[in-house]
């Protein structure tokens, strides 16, 4: 092939170098939203086991509560994690509590939905917990992975890799095999399943934020928990701000919403970055984590009925 001229070569090189200039913003765009991408998920990953985390400890404070009815911890645990994000929301300067449009009936109505789910999920895990039924407690946070995954496919559109349904199988073999042991079924595991699959649906496709969210749901909440409180205290005769027997069992009520509200704003945030698949599959920690802190065996070495 003959040689080019140099004037020829020259405008060759000069473009090449024009493309190459022009390119460059467009592949420093490119790189930096896939930085930024990566850096979510990873943030949506710390926040998720930070929760998982939390979450694991929890059957060591609501054992401390077993003498209290199950109805009265759940309506202090409501009403406390409101008064824990509503202060957040103060000190944060928040102040779309303020403003008419926070309180438009869409947001409402799903903050009413979501609320529902959480406290329904919340009074059988303290159910379970006063009745000794941890380990079909544990059972129900196994199988609501799977739900979420069935909730993500067919109302978020996610799809799945094989390896992911490798997975998906895999669990479900496992899931299946705990349930013929249970012997029974597990009307308590399956409502704390579907209950908090469907909690993190609603939290999914709400149009606010996690802070808000907790604020808003547990608002809804308020009015039947300050009148089952009420009407205990009127009932028992107790003089506010002493709740249950004695300021000790004060203390732990107050504290079941603290620990409430903080995992649980981890986990609506990172409800908000991760795909509603992934985040169900990590949630798998929270039941290992809940049986090894309530027992001194790998539940690997688990043998005979689960109960």
């Amino acid at each position: 092939m003959p040689d080019l001229p140099r004037s020829s070569l020259r405008r060759v090189l000069s473009a090449s170098a024009d493309c190459a200039s022009a390119a460059g913003p467009a592949q420093g765009v490119a790189q930096g939203v896939a930085q930024g991408v990566a850096q979510g998920v990873a943030q949506g990953v710390i926040l998720a086991l930070g929760a998982t985390c939390f979450w694991s400890l929890f059957p060591l404070l609501f054992k401390a509560v077993t003498h209290i009815d199950a109805l009265e911890v759940l309506a202090h645990r409501s009403l406390w994690t409101l008064v824990f994000a509503a202060a957040a929301m103060v000190m944060m300067g928040r102040r779309e509590i303020f403003v008419a449009t926070f309180y438009a009936p869409r947001i409402l109505g799903g903050a009413l939905f979501s609320g529902l789910a959480i406290a329904a999920n919340w009074g059988t895990f303290i159910w379970a917990v006063n009745h000794d039924q941890v380990l079909q407690s544990s059972l129900g946070y196994f199988i609501s992975p799977l739900v979420s995954v069935l909730l993500a496919v067919a109302f978020l559109r996610e799809r799945l890799e094989v390896r992911a349904w490798a997975a998906v199988a895999l669990a479900t073999a496992g899931v299946l095999l705990l349930v013929f042991r249970f012997g029974a079924i597990p009307w308590a595991a399956l409502i704390l399943a579907f209950s908090w699959a469907f909690y993190g649906l609603v939290r999914k496709l709400a149009p606010i934020g996690s802070l808000p969210g907790l604020y808003l749901e547990t608002m809804m909440l308020a009015p039947l928990a300050v009148g089952y409180i009420a009407w205990l205290a009127l009932v028992g005769g107790a003089v506010p701000p002493v709740f249950g027997a004695n300021w000790g069992d004060s203390a732990l009520l107050v504290a079941t919403g603290a620990v409430t509200a903080f995992p649980l704003l981890l986990f609506t945030r990172a409800v908000r970055i991760l795909r509603l698949s992934t985040l169900g599959l990590l949630m798998y920690l929270v039941p290992t984590g809940r049986y090894l802190s309530l027992t001194n065996r790998s539940p690997w070495r688990t043998c005979g009925p689960l109960r």
